[in-house]
């Protein structure tokens, strides 16, 4: 089975970072999910802590499920 997008269909993104506020994805991997395979989206996965301190320290609101 192949591994479930993050997208919760916010697409807003940091300018600075690049990353997507709510999946943590940059856009060309937004763009290039469904032809990834799942060894890297594993790890787009796997770096959504890190990513997701990275926003946090600047100061940009992270979006879930229940802020959308």
């Amino acid at each position: 089975m192949s591994v479930k997008s993050p997208c919760i269909e916010v697409c807003k993104f940091d300018g600075k970072s690049g990353l997507c506020v709510a999946c943590l994805r940059t856009l060309p991997e937004c763009r290039e999910w469904s032809k990834m395979k799942d060894h890297r989206r594993h790890q787009i996965l796997r770096e959504r802590p890190k990513r997701e301190n990275k926003l946090i320290e600047k100061g940009v609101k992270i979006y879930t499920n229940c802020d959308v």
